[in-house]
């Protein structure tokens, strides 16, 4: 596509997955999607739930031209490791589905980008992206729009070479 303001969606995986979208006027769209488990549903249904709020994202974005996510290595919990591997695994298979380009970020690379340190605390993330003029409601929201940024970045990089 030769739009010159490509539509990428940056994702921050998880229970509270961060979103970031950036659409074909330069805008920046962003939020949190909440897919905590419901009382009385299978385990699965979280990620089904994923995968629809995926696809309404993509018919109301229109063509996503690439999908970033935050590359967790290590996790504190095993439940968030449990969720971010079904998160990664639904979104992977989606992004095949729909022939999409998806890319992984580790976290110390969005955080050097976007605050200058590869260890940068959350506080940190949510004010360089204040500073951008962003209004996240949390961390998971600010990563995805660190993130976007990012990407926007590596995708303008890749144009022009």
């Amino acid at each position: 596509m030769n739009n010159p303001n490509p539509i990428i969606l940056s994702l921050d995986l998880g229970t509270k997955t961060g979103w970031a979208l950036s659409n074909k006027h330069g805008r920046i769209l962003s939020g949190t999607a909440y897919f905590r488990p419901r009382r009385f549903e299978g385990g699965g249904m979280r990620y089904l739930r994923f995968e629809r709020w995926l696809n309404e994202t993509r018919n109301i974005a229109g063509e996503i031209e690439a999908v970033y996510f935050e590359e967790v290595r290590r996790h504190l919990g095993v439940d968030a490791a449990h969720a971010y591997g079904g998160f990664l695994a639904s979104l992977t298979a989606w992004c095949e589905e729909y022939r999409l380009p998806y890319e992984g970020v580790p976290v110390g690379t969005i955080k050097k980008f976007i605050t200058g340190k590869g260890n940068a605390g959350k506080q940190a993330v949510i004010h360089a992206v204040k500073a951008l003029g962003h209004n996240p409601e949390d961390d998971n929201e600010a990563d995805a729009i660190a993130l976007l940024h990012y990407a926007i970045q590596q995708h303008n990089i890749g144009r022009s070479a």
